[in-house]
């Protein structure tokens, strides 16, 4: 049956669907979380293998690419590789199944602003052979290999689409979201085999290792997707938390509700909804921002308390009528300096991102951006790397200066940025 045939067969069956824990976290040294982090996607200790050569994953979301770019110097584009070679044979499932077509639908038309939402989020395995995928419209993770851009296997989770990933410091686990259905798989990087699972709050985000891998924060964002976004409406955004898991069993051990600390810091104006963070390198301050607030919040994980909100300034052409922001996100992407001493922040419907020293928390002059989407730390650890979503580039600001002195195009609708590794001499999969 061709796909169009199949359009029609369902088309009418599509109109008729509508759409507090005990316990403690020992925060040791670990990367900044909310970026790539050395570890993770290179093996223990960020240890380079011999033959690997490290670069940046650019995810365009909208295209169904990753481009792979250096991962410093001048972010040159190395090559790209395809995400969705199996894109018709996904299409023609979802196209026969009612209820997977309305969720499809309902994803390009709700977080993909009208376009199908193709690539999440990426690293690499270990070894530089695989490339893993998160695909929300496709509600599943693959490991496509890097040499011949074959999938090498896939997970599909539960429920109706899949979301933001981490990989453990050994390189050996990557969890998932999977954003309809309230829960975060873990599974062998090389395999594909879920080595455990655990449930979240509502609409699972943000997914963090700290302690060396033996815990995973995840951070439930709620419904981002509704147009309930005036303040009084709040409580219709749902469950809202941070869940801490052991790594050796994926049993809870924590439940940081943030609307607690917020309030307690006098701040009952500001959204619970935590979105990307970034912890400072011995785990001892997690730095997060929240839906509809252009600036972040400093909490400090020994005392379980906020510590500090910072307030970053406002782009006056960005209207003020929240049902326009993309998904709840004001600013969205985070990230720090190796050293700790530099926070990078996407400001996304304020079209710029700035650096802000941790100390002080003054920011440096502002660095017009269209739509920065993520932030995260080049190889070197000299630079921020946003996306621009809006003008598909990348953008590479000095931490020290604050500056811009890299900027490369990429696909369409770049989101998530990653350091990875790959083969050295590889310079995109085999055509065929």
């Amino acid at each position: 049956m061709s796909l169009s045939s199949t359009r029609r067969a369902v088309g009418a069956a599509v109109a008729a669907l509508a759409l507090a824990a005990t316990g403690s976290v020992t925060a040791n040294a670990a990367p900044a979380a909310g970026t790539s982090g050395p570890a993770g996607v290179t093996g223990p200790a960020g240890e380079q293998a011999a033959g690997l050569r490290e670069v940046m994953f650019v995810g365009n979301n909208w295209d169904g690419t990753a481009d792979v770019i250096e991962a410093r110097g001048d972010f040159a584009r190395i090559g790209r590789v395809d995400v969705v070679p199996d894109k018709e044979e996904r299409l023609r499932e979802i196209y026969l199944d009612p209820l997977k077509l309305a969720f499809f639908l309902g994803i390009r038309q709700g977080p993909g602003e009208g376009h199908d939402q193709f690539v999440d989020d990426m690293y690499s395995t270990p070894d530089g052979s695989a490339m893993v995928v998160s695909r929300p419209s496709f509600a599943d993770v693959v490991s496509i290999d890097l040499a011949t851009g074959k999938i090498n296997w896939r997970f599909p989770v539960s429920g109706f689409r899949s979301d933001h990933m981490a990989v453990s410091p050994d390189g050996t686990r990557v969890a998932v979201s999977a954003s309809t259905s309230n829960t975060v798989h873990v599974l062998d990087i090389r395999t594909g085999e879920q080595t455990g699972s655990f449930k979240t709050g509502d609409k699972p985000h943000e997914n963090v290792f700290t302690d060396g891998g033996k815990y995973l924060w995840n951070m439930s964002i709620g419904e981002v997707n509704t147009a309930l976004d005036a303040p009084w409406l709040d409580w219709t955004k749902g469950d809202r938390r941070i869940t801490v898991v052991d790594t050796r069993t994926y049993q809870q051990v924590k439940v940081i509700d943030m609307r607690e600390r917020l309030d307690a810091f006098g701040r009952q104006d500001l959204s619970d909804s935590v979105r990307p963070v970034a912890l400072t390198p011995d785990e001892s301050k997690l730095y997060f921002q929240v839906s509809f607030f252009n600036g972040f919040v400093e909490y400090d994980v020994a005392t379980d308390r906020v510590t500090r909100v910072k307030t970053l300034p406002k782009n006056p052409a960005t209207s003020e009528d929240r049902t326009t922001w993309v998904n709840d996100s004001r600013h969205h992407g985070i990230s720090m300096s190796p050293d700790g001493d530099k926070l990078c922040v996407a400001g996304t419907m304020d079209d710029y991102a700035t650096v802000v020293d941790r100390a002080t928390l003054r920011e440096s002059p502002p660095v017009p951006a269209s739509k920065p989407y993520w932030a995260t730390v080049s190889g070197d650890g000299r630079s921020c790397v946003i996306s621009e979503s809006g003008s598909d580039s990348v953008t590479a600001i000095d931490f020290a200066t604050g500056k811009k002195v890299a900027s490369v195009a990429v696909g369409d609708h770049p989101q998530r940025v990653r350091i990875a590794h790959v083969p050295a001499g590889w310079t995109g999969p085999a055509t065929r």
